[in-house]
């Protein structure tokens, strides 16, 4: 179950990268929520809608995708850990190169619930005005 968890995270990243809304639908349960932790603007809860459409943003955004690199995957029981490198160039121009550090709850094989870590801070300077500008 452990492998199989760790591949369906893996699908995950990868369909995020690249923007891909359909291919993180069909790996994510119908109650799905992440939760970011920080303290700037993009810390909190967002539902499964929220997901979908801030990946789906990330073609504008950054149309080359962002580029996952992924450092280390842990899974246990219905519980994986992949810390990753999210590395990209937006659509203005501007560099965007964030560290990640992810917890994913799976259940029956689909993504429920992902406690986020990342630096809030640089997403908040970089990626924020462009979500502003795109109405995410």
């Amino acid at each position: 179950m452990s492998d199989q968890n760790k591949q369906v995270v893996r699908e995950f990243i990868e369909a995020m990268g690249r923007g891909d809304a359909e291919a993180a639908d069909k790996l994510i349960t119908d109650d799905a929520y992440t939760l970011a932790m920080g303290h700037s603007k993009f810390a909190g809860v967002r539902e499964r809608e929220v997901i979908l459409g801030t990946i789906a943003g990330f073609r504008d955004l950054m149309p080359a995708g962002m580029q996952p690199e992924i450092l280390t995957m842990t899974a246990e029981d219905d519980r994986v850990v992949a810390e990753f490198k999210g590395n990209g160039t937006l659509a203005n121009g501007a560099a965007y190169n964030n560290e990640y550090c992810m917890v994913f709850f799976l259940r029956e094989g689909k993504i429920a619930m992902v406690r986020e870590y990342f630096c809030t801070v640089h997403a908040e300077e970089v990626l924020l005005p462009l979500f502003a500008e795109a109405g995410l």
